[in-house]
């Protein structure tokens, strides 16, 4: 309850400037737009500071061919990204692909197209280009999640043998050995699959001298290379620890310092309150490698029966301090990635931040269910206090020893102790998928003027964002209805994907009505005409305001309708 207050709190009073992962500003020429000239140059603005690849913008002309243009380069700001483009253009429609790298390392892209002259009237199928290659980014999230966990279980098990001094070590040192070497082969995996993971491209690339020598120049980088110092200096330090003095003061920093790599490559390190936002990011990851780490270092401890009652105390502490912290880091950066209560329910990343703290909440519950039943460990391990008899006093009638408590049921403990692992391996999933997600404040500053109509030299150009709610069913639907006077109109739609690419669906319905004369629903008859949907005939009667709907069915029972409101002259 406690958690859901203070979110509610942040969620609803908060304001301010994006904050990590770009999303796509504006573009110049517009979205959608019709221009009597061809331009000389392409602008896109972004919602933050972004990183250019060798092939960041790529133009595809109205034959499908793909157009010689400059390399892209910064606009001025560090947010924009701008390319020359030919002298001559021929007339029709232009798809613009693109794909550039957040100042929080992430890699985003998009399309949108503009016409010269006139709309093509039959625009082609294109090839946009890479968007994401599904290997490269399956095995690039697995090295992710596989870190996530290591690093928990590595840290949150040292953490526990120093502080809760369990009285037998011996079952905790082979998963710490494992967690050790799986988080270095992890840190080696997603260095060489920066370069592929960035651009888009396929294993092949891993090995590329030109996407190592990038890999080296960015910031994802050498934190992944500071990482992988750190872990040699945890090795030597355990091989030499007899001989060091102050190993929980060096092991303590160790820990900070790995946390700190995670920060300086992820949401943390772009957007607002960067410093703060480090902090708490720094603090969240170690609070939850103690707990959860120490979790698992309980759960190996139980199954010897050699937890001690002063282990038990002393973790129990130690996991209390450790809510605390996640509770308040987890609300400021649910605050700095959500901007507005609207985005726990109208984007992914809110979406999966509400499957997140539903699985916390969960979380808590297992764990005030093993507190109980440390509490009843703890009551029957506490040593019988004697009185001692009164010096030269009569001595005191005898009592009777008093019955031993009852021997806590370590098998229950087990299975709660374990219930909270499994929860929390849900959680790290949750936390892996968001860091790669874009915030919804990201998503609601870049879509702010995407949803509304914007009439270009007598052309009605409209972006409809779309979301089914499953996955994969998530995109926009760009369509574009020329001239945007009574009378025939042509109406084309394209759609695309979640990622930017184009996207294929069955089914496509636009419908128009004039409320205030009561005419309509007027249906636009789209017809699929491969790799768009359009009609040349659509009749709108009357001037005035028009109420657009929209319906996109992306399988044989998810769809979605969206309405917006254009303007006929």
């Amino acid at each position: 309850m406690l958690l859901a207050a203070v979110l509610v709190l942040l969620v609803l009073g908060g304001a301010g400037p994006a904050s990590a992962h770009a999303a796509l500003r504006g573009t110049d020429p517009a979205d959608g737009s019709v221009l009597r000239t061809a331009p000389r140059q392409l602008t896109l603005t972004f919602t933050e500071s972004v990183g250019l690849l060798d092939d960041s913008v790529r133009v595809i002309g109205p034959d499908g061919r793909r157009l010689r243009v400059g390399a892209a380069e910064h606009g001025g700001d560090s947010d924009t990204a701008r390319v020359a483009l030919p002298r001559k253009m021929d007339e029709g429609t232009y798809t613009v692909a693109w794909r550039v790298v957040s100042e929080d390392s992430h890699p985003v892209s998009g399309a949108f197209t503009f016409s010269v002259g006139k709309p093509s009237p039959t625009p082609a199928v294109v090839d946009a280009g890479p968007t994401e290659d599904p290997t490269t980014a399956a095995l690039h999230k697995m090295a992710r999640y596989l870190a996530y966990l290591s690093v928990c279980v590595l840290i949150g098990t040292a953490v526990f043998v120093v502080v809760c001094r369990p009285g037998d070590t011996a079952p905790l040192r082979r998963p710490a050995l494992i967690a050790w070497w799986t988080l270095t082969a992890a840190t080696v995996a997603l260095f060489f699959l920066r370069g592929p993971y960035e651009s888009g491209e396929g294993l092949g690339a891993a090995l590329s001298v030109d996407a190592l020598t990038r890999t080296l120049q960015g910031r994802p980088g050498w934190a992944l290379l500071a990482r992988l110092g750190l872990l040699m200096l945890v090795a030597a330090g355990w091989l030499v620890r007899r001989r060091l003095k102050y190993v929980p003061v060096l092991g303590g920093v160790t820990a900070v310092a790995l946390a700190a790599t995670w920060a300086a490559s992820d949401h943390a390190s772009a957007g607002i309150q960067v410093p703060v936002a480090m902090t708490s990011a720094v603090l969240h990851l170690l609070a939850t490698a103690v707990w959860l780490g120490g979790l698992a270092a309980v759960t190996l401890t139980l199954r010897g029966n050699s937890l001690t009652f002063e282990s038990v105390t002393r973790f129990s502490r130690l996991a209390f301090a450790s809510v605390a912290v996640l509770v308040v880091t987890g609300v400021y950066q649910s605050w700095r990635g959500l901007g507005s209560w609207n985005a726990l329910t109208e984007t992914t990343y809110g979406r999966l931040l509400t499957f997140k703290l539903v699985a916390v909440v969960l979380l808590l519950g297992a764990a005030a269910v093993s507190r109980s039943w440390t509490r009843g460990l703890a009551r029957a391990q506490a040593p019988v206090v004697r009185v001692p008899e009164p010096v030269g006093g009569p001595p005191l009638p005898e009592l009777s020893e008093p019955p031993a408590p009852p021997a806590p049921d370590h098998r229950a403990l087990r299975r709660s102790v374990l219930a909270e692992v499994a929860v929390g391996v849900v959680v790290l999933v949750l936390t892996t998928v968001l860091t790669a997600t874009v915030p919804g404040r990201a998503v609601a500053e870049a879509g702010a003027g995407a949803e509304t109509s914007r009439p270009v030299g007598g052309t009605v150009a409209v972006t409809v964002p779309f979301d089914v709610g499953t996955p994969g069913g998530s995109g926009k639907v760009e369509i574009t209805l020329d001239p945007g006077r009574v009378g025939d109109n042509s109406l084309q739609a394209v759609v695309f994907a979640a990622d930017g690419g184009l996207a294929t669906v069955p089914e496509l319905k636009v419908s128009f009505t004039n409320t205030a004369q009561d005419i309509g629903p007027l249906d636009a008859g789209l017809t699929d005409k491969g790799g768009y949907w359009g009609n040349s005939f659509v009749n709108l009667p009357l001037a005035g305001t028009w109420t657009m709907k929209v319906t996109v069915r992306v399988s044989e029972i998810d769809q979605v309708t969206v309405e917006r409101t254009i303007e006929i002259t």
